[in-house]
């Protein structure tokens, strides 16, 4: 320490002489500072202090993920699973009839030169149209009907081809999302829903005004329309079928009291068809178990076969109901 001292002096006096007095005067003081460190070990050091290696932290992210996109992805992804394509089976007439289904989205294929209709609820009214493209495409609102049957109709025309945007309907009962596309030829003459929720609480009223029950303690937030009806196009085909988180109920067109009913078999785990108890209730079937698939057979020999398929929490198909 004293020899360091020593050569900050010498050192320091040293450049006072080469340099002249003027710069001399204007340097620091350094000699009577290392003056007092010789007298005062304790005292600080006035030389600056060495600089601070800094080592760079290898990445947490792993190479080629870009962690800004998993939220965009995220949302992608959700609105995919959410969309409801139209499907053969729920055209009635040119109108697709979707089932209402709360968060969904659903599309609509238009054309230029063409008008597609987006029909509301009887009885329900529209609070307000908000389009995310109000330049290229044409949207304005109708009605038809009075009373308790007046209807409001949507008119969306979109003007080229290749255009999409997407359409949030407020109503004094539910909001609609509906995600529209341009084509050059095939557009879609009309859309509207059914509401399962409304149909249940319809049925429920009119079987149990005739006496017959459907089931007791059927809670109508619980019920799931999720349900698929393929196969063959035949009088006993049913109308409808949903559950309530414990049992499925097959909703029959009024023939089926005027003719034999068809037994019901549900598919095992290993695919092979198995009878199941269930229960006549008017026009419904009463299962008191859930399945992922069954089947109404028909006949021996050319037998006529109906499915009746569960669909996935993810299906596209939503919650359905006819």
């Amino acid at each position: 320490m004293i020899r360091s001292a020593f050569l900050i002096v010498a050192s320091t006096a040293l450049l006072d002489a080469c340099a002249g007095p003027a710069a001399a005067a204007s340097r620091p003081k350094a000699v009577y500072l290392a003056a007092r460190m010789l007298k005062d070990p304790s005292a600080k050091s006035v030389l600056p202090a060495p600089p601070v290696a800094y080592r760079e932290l290898p990445s947490l992210i792993p190479p080629g993920h870009a962690p800004a996109r998993a939220p965009l992805n995220r949302v992608a992804a959700a609105n995919r699973s959410a969309v409801r394509e139209p499907r053969s089976e729920d055209y009635l007439g040119a109108v697709q009839v979707y089932p209402w289904s709360d968060g969904a989205l659903y599309r609509l294929y238009a054309a230029p030169g063409k008008v597609s209709d987006i029909i509301l609820q009887s009885g329900e009214t529209l609070v307000s149209v908000a389009a995310g493209d109000t330049v290229r495409w044409i949207i304005g609102d109708t009605a038809s009907g009075s009373g308790a049957d007046r209807r409001t109709h949507i008119l969306v025309k979109p003007s080229a081809v290749g255009l999409s945007t997407n359409l949030v309907i407020a109503t004094d009962r539910r909001v609609y999302h509906v995600d529209a596309e341009s084509h050059a030829r095939t557009a879609m003459a009309s859309i509207s829903w059914t509401y399962p929720k409304d149909v249940l609480m319809a049925l429920r009223a009119g079987a149990e005004s005739a006496g017959v029950p459907i089931a007791p303690g059927v809670s109508i937030d619980r019920l799931n329309f999720n349900y698929r009806i393929e196969g063959d196009k035949v009088p006993w085909r049913p109308i409808r079928a949903f559950d309530d988180g414990r049992q499925v109920f097959i909703q029959f067109p009024p023939g089926l009291a005027q003719g034999e009913a068809p037994p019901l078999f549900v598919t095992g785990e290993k695919g092979r068809a198995e009878l199941v108890n269930y229960r006549i209730r008017g026009l419904y079937y009463v299962v008191d178990r859930l399945f992922g698939a069954a089947e109404l057979r028909m006949g021996e020999k050319h037998q006529q076969v109906v499915r009746i398929v569960r669909g996935s929490a993810g299906d596209r198909g939503g919650r359905r109901g006819r």
